[in-house]
């Protein structure tokens, strides 16, 4: 599969780049629409979207102009400064919920992570004082790979190699209150929880459970944090995930794909957590930068716009029957189909990454969650016909 020009770039990369990932074995040279093409010029449907990132697939008009024009004006500037962009951005963020009151940006998830961190226990301080530092995160969970985000990543293979993390964590099972409960104290500042698990498996959390979170997290004091780095953003259908629960959190963190591939992150917040944190408290460098909040701008007024969110669910919509079909018609190897919207997991009895590789030779891209689900991952702007031949390609990979 690997031409000569793609394997002197893979050499090189072995030679330069830190061997920190498990690449495929061709180059990705350009993207258009929803498809990639490699140095060989093989064309490949993307459903991973850059894990969640590329929300309006590649070579977005808008979001190119965006960029090449704020560009021209200012790159960046500390915030030590105002600029409007970020401002424009933050706007739109806080706006888009009632439990929202201020923004505060940064560069990834996993910094978005590390700040809601910061916030819960600087909250907790603020209102009951020492002690209540306790962290708790559920099995599944990934959050990122920064020490705090490691040490609420509940999968040992993230963690085992840099004991200690920060400590202070416990974790609790998913969907299980009562496995909540038993864990809750006193001690407990904050609960962060994914409405949809990304790398845990595409397991989406059922409303009666995150109403029972609310509750646990209302009776000890504790502020609840949804992470919707990977699930927010439209992805499942509706702007935010947690809009299908019934229930608002006292924080948020977003990131992927809210800047068209730019790197952004945010933490979102109500105002009583807002009114706890004070200037040097937290900060940033980059974070909100004007050229990505500029671009966050356009992309968010595009995906928040009722059309585009009737557009991904009638398309999630669409997804879900031929899943259905296509775990009826492989039912010896499809044990489970996970996740809503356009963030689609399917448990197979066998490995995933096998399949993945398999789907590489059909010109599909798909992720993996875990040993044994395929991760489906979009972008937000696929149609029908993107969905037929996505399980084409999964159908023949499965054969392989």
């Amino acid at each position: 599969m690997t031409g000569e020009r793609a394997a002197e770039l893979i050499q090189a990369d072995h030679q330069y780049l830190l061997q920190s990932y498990v690449r495929a074995d061709f180059v990705i040279e350009r993207g258009e629409g929803v498809y990639l093409y490699d140095s060989e010029g093989r064309r490949y449907l993307d459903f991973v979207a850059g894990i969640a990132v590329n929300a309006l697939g590649y070579g977005d008009r808008d979001v190119l102009k965006a960029i090449n024009d704020q560009a021209e004006r200012l790159i960046h500037v500390s915030n030590l400064y105002h600029t409007q962009p970020a401002i424009e951005l933050a706007k739109l963020l806080v706006q888009s919920s009632p439990a929202f009151a201020k923004a505060f940006f940064c560069n990834s998830g996993a910094e978005a992570i590390e700040g809601a961190i910061k916030f819960s226990r600087r909250y907790a301080r603020a209102h009951v004082g020492e002690g209540k530092t306790t962290i708790v995160a559920f099995d599944g969970s990934f959050h990122g790979r920064t020490m705090g985000a490691v040490a609420i990543t509940a999968r040992e293979k993230y963690r085992e190699p840099f004991m200690p993390v920060m400590p202070g964590v416990r974790f609790a099972r998913y969907n299980d209150l009562d496995s909540l409960a038993a864990v809750m104290g006193d001690d407990v500042c904050a609960v962060v929880v994914e409405p949809v698990q990304g790398e845990g498996g595409l397991r989406a959390a059922e409303p009666a459970f995150m109403q029972g979170v609310r509750e646990l997290c209302q009776r000890y004091g504790a502020l609840l944090v949804f992470d919707e780095i990977q699930c927010g953003v439209g992805r499942t259908g509706t702007l935010w995930a947690h809009e299908q629960l019934g229930v608002q959190p006292d924080m948020m963190t977003v990131a992927k794909p809210l800047a068209g591939g730019l790197p952004i992150g945010a933490v979102l917040m109500g105002q009583h957590v807002a009114d706890t944190i004070h200037p040097g408290d937290h900060g940033t460098t980059f974070g909100g930068n004007p050229l990505a909040t500029a671009v966050g701008t356009v992309v968010f007024r595009k995906i928040s716009d009722p059309a585009f969110l009737a557009h991904v669910q009638q398309v999630s919509n669409y997804l879900d029957e031929a899943l259905q079909d296509f775990a009826n018609e492989h039912a010896d190897q499809v044990i489970e189909l996970r996740g809503r919207g356009l963030m689609r997991g399917v448990r197979i009895a066998g490995s995933a990454s096998a399949v993945r590789e398999a789907a590489h030779r059909h010109g599909l891209l798909v992720a993996t969650a875990g040993e044994d689900v395929i991760r489906l991952l979009p972008p937000l702007i696929i149609e029908p016909q993107h969905v037929d031949e996505a399980l084409s390609g999964l159908r023949a990979a499965l054969r392989a």
